[in-house]
């Protein structure tokens, strides 16, 4: 699945992309809210600026991916790696964690 189709499915309603591969594509400011990526691997992805409050996000695969403003508000990160990710900018109130490994900054 590309990006173009993730956005078209989503916006007729979709919700739920368990286990798809978006590796380096760039997501910067879409809006996915209430999405289901959980399995996805999306390493290197440019999340930057958005919208991922109250996503589903348990094991996802988030290796070198940007997060700089990223709303991930209420978001499902449990066993999410963050280690080496720069999470200073990303609003982060209200998710949940129960990963291995949590490098917050």
């Amino acid at each position: 699945m590309n990006i173009k189709e993730l956005l078209s499915r989503y916006n007729a309603g979709q919700r739920d992309f368990r286990g798809i591969a978006l590796i380096a594509a760039n997501l910067r400011n879409v809006n996915l809210t209430g999405v289901n990526l959980s399995g996805a691997d999306l390493r290197g992805v440019n999340l930057s600026r958005a919208n991922l409050s109250h996503a589903n996000l348990t094991n996802v695969r988030l290796q070198g991916a940007n997060l700089t403003e990223t709303n991930l508000t209420s978001a499902n990160l449990t066993g999410v790696d963050l280690e080496g990710i720069d999470t200073s900018k990303t609003h982060l109130s209200r998710a949940i964690f129960q990963p291995s490994k949590v490098a917050v900054q």
